[in-house]
């Protein structure tokens, strides 16, 4: 079902062309616009009680569009080397092998998507350290390695949720 909170997670994908300009005011409005759009979905969807698994799917997979354009122009404008990059996004790699998981242990379908603590954290953290770079702010390597302890934290989580929900036959 589409809703007004889909369609504010939807806003994402023009929002992050917008780094492709030169303008560092057009990419910070981008950003907090981004950011704005993902804290009143999710507000949304709970306060109308309308969330829906394409909600689950759709809110996350918009930041990460979002994160990953803005990621490449600056990577590509020499912002920060490749394995600060590759940090940023291990949370991502985690739920992509956490994906497997579920499609090859048959899990797949009975699984409830919804967002969990540490992908929120992670998302957070890449919004300020985007907020950080345009800005052209010197980020200390410590911090990337934040998003790989971020990531691991995230798939344990995602590990435990597995877990606590009622198995289905199929």
């Amino acid at each position: 079902m589409f809703s007004l909170s889909n369609g504010l997670s939807l806003l994402r994908a023009p929002l992050a062309l917008l780094f492709l300009s030169q303008s560092m005011f057009l990419r910070l409005a981008a950003i907090l616009l981004a950011m704005f759009t993902d804290a009143l979905d999710g507000f949304l969807a709970r306060r109308r009680r309308s969330t829906t698994q394409l909600g689950a799917v759709l809110d996350p997979a918009m930041d990460k569009l979002f994160v990953f354009i803005a990621l490449s122009v600056l990577f590509y404008e020499g912002q920060f080397v490749l394995w600060q990059a590759l940090a940023m996004i291990t949370r991502d790699v985690f739920l992509c092998i956490f994906a497997g998981y579920l499609k090859f242990s048959g899990k797949w379908r009975a699984y409830q998507f919804r967002s969990i603590r540490w992908g929120k954290a992670t998302t957070a953290l890449q919004f300020i350290v985007l907020i950080l770079l345009t800005m052209n702010v010197h980020i200390p390597s410590y911090v990337f390695t934040v998003f790989v302890l971020f990531g691991l934290l995230a798939f344990v989580e995602l590990l435990q949720l597995v877990k606590k929900q009622p198995a289905t036959v199929e």
